[in-house]
């Protein structure tokens, strides 16, 4: 913030914040500062083990209401303090940290969940949600969202939103932007604004969509009506081991474009089910590449989707079936491979290089981003997955593991080491067809590739920045927009 600790004014805007919240809804706690500084983001975790100073809020803010939320950023625009809305802090990409400090909007007291509307098939609760506790409720009345992220226990609802996030059931039910039919929205003025109550028309631009992975650098999404499911009757997976990735990745892709509608589907190439896939489910697995996939919903259905699925993997690709408990493995471990002791973290040196591209370009984004990093960095291990499927291709989630005695000591050397690899990584995904990201977002991770991928389309998006935010108060420095 512009003004010290130990100013009056500082003194001034706290009491200002009191006024709208309440005290106990406005904390200056160092506990609270440094809880709010830190994400799941590797260098500022490892920036912090190596006992450097990270960047903390000035202020964390728990607001009740939508006009609360408002209030708060009325005050902050006016004096030009940065904002950053936080939702369970789980995030990768450094998106929620307080790099300007300022004042940290913590939405976890808007957990309201509003209730099921069961003509239209929908649910409405406050971003603050966390999205297992929506699940919960949306699964009493015998419903389900059908987004089922591997962070569903810590994650919120808004920060799902603001990332543009993805459940393992997205090849079927989407992206939580295919689920979302309206938004309420407080902009960095002031106002609370509501979207279209419907995100199919033709009333001029989607304004859904605009606030959709904007990562709190156009407002605060404060609100969501959601599509919701009715609990399948079935659900059945299978999986199987092809001989090498290509022809497993052919098999998936046929698989997308014969239209039977999986509701999920992964492949893991011949490292990851080697190293990680084999000690996961605790089980052998011949040499290979792992392909899992399954069909939900009518029981009759189901099997006939299968039917013709494993026609598909056994006659044309010649997979080596692994039955029923070799899908439903996966289906009970899936979010193992996301936790202690299977998930990597400090002191190793890791990071997810998720992109996605079309299936004509796909393999050569997974050899291109291999490539680079097992000649420039023979010291790491590259790994991949292939998690969100589409008719039009499917997201890879490649990722670089350094072990400790590979990471730089000194934390400007291990920064500059991890920014290399990402750097090098992204661009051969982008001149291959790729993107810089699938579902975890930009941040501050990436900020700096997005004019490389933005290319003249770049000042757009800052252009309807500006217009939102005059005073350049929301989440500063992210998303490849400026800093204050």
């Amino acid at each position: 913030m512009l003004v010290s600790k130990d100013s009056y004014m500082y003194e001034m805007i706290r009491t200002e914040l009191t006024d709208i919240l309440g005290e106990e809804h406005v904390c200056t706690r160092d506990a609270d500062k440094f809880g709010h500084s830190i994400d799941y983001y590797w260098i500022p975790e490892m920036w912090h083990d190596r006992g450097m100073e990270t960047p903390k809020p000035d202020f964390v803010v728990h607001p009740g209401s939508s006009e609360e939320v408002a209030r708060v950023m009325k005050l902050a625009n006016h004096y030009h303090i940065p904002v950053v809305p936080w939702g369970g802090g789980s995030g990768s990409q450094g998106g929620a940290l307080p790099v300007y400090g300022g004042i940290i909007v913590d939405m976890k007291r808007m957990n309201k969940f509003m209730g099921i509307d069961r003509e239209s098939l929908t649910v409405t609760c406050q971003t603050g949600m966390i999205a297992r506790h929506l699940e919960w409720q949306c699964n009493k009345e015998g419903y389900s969202t059908m987004h089922l992220p591997a962070s569903i226990a810590c994650a919120t609802i808004g920060g799902f939103l603001a990332h543009r996030g993805t459940g393992v059931l997205s090849t079927k039910y989407g992206k939580i932007e295919d689920m979302v039919m309206s938004l309420e929205v407080v902009t960095p003025t002031g106002e609370i604004i509501r979207t279209l109550p419907v995100p199919r028309h033709a009333s001029g631009p989607d304004l859904t969509m605009l606030f959709l992975g904007s990562e709190g650098t156009l407002g605060i999404i404060t609100e969501v009506t959601l599509k919701v499911h009715p609990q399948p009757e079935a659900r059945e997976f299978r999986a199987y081991i092809f001989k090498d990735f290509h022809t497993a990745m052919s098999a998936g892709a046929e698989l997308m474009r014969s239209r039977l509608q999986p509701c999920a589907v992964r492949l893991y190439d011949e490292e990851e089910t080697i190293h990680h896939v084999r000690k996961v489910f605790g089980m052998e697995l011949d040499k290979g590449a792992y392909l899992v996939f399954g069909f939900d919903g009518r029981k009759d259905i189901v099997a006939s989707q299968m039917k013709y699925a494993r026609e598909i993997m056994e006659k044309k690709f010649k997979g080596k079936e692994l039955g029923s408990k070799g899908g439903d493995l996966w289906w009970e471990n899936k979010y193992k491979f996301f936790y202690p002791p299977f998930m990597f973290h400090m002191p190793q040196a890791f990071g997810t290089l998720d992109t996605v591209a079309t299936f004509a370009n796909i393999e050569n984004v997974y050899h291109a981003m291999k490539k680079v990093v097992n000649e420039n960095f023979p010291q790491a291990r590259f790994i991949g997955h292939f998690s969100h499927w589409y008719e039009w291709g499917c997201m890879l989630y490649a990722r670089f593991i350094f072990e400790e005695e590979h990471v730089p000591k000194d934390p400007r050397e291990a920064a500059a080491l991890y920014n290399k690899v990402w750097d090098m990584a992204i661009r051969a995904a982008i001149a291959n067809g790729g993107v810089i990201n699938e579902h975890h977002g930009v941040g501050l991770k990436l900020g700096r590739l997005m004019k490389e991928l933005y290319g003249p389309a770049m000042p757009v998006l800052e252009g309807i920045k500006k217009q939102l935010d005059p005073n350049n108060i929301m989440n500063p420095g992210k998303l490849g927009f400026k800093g204050v």
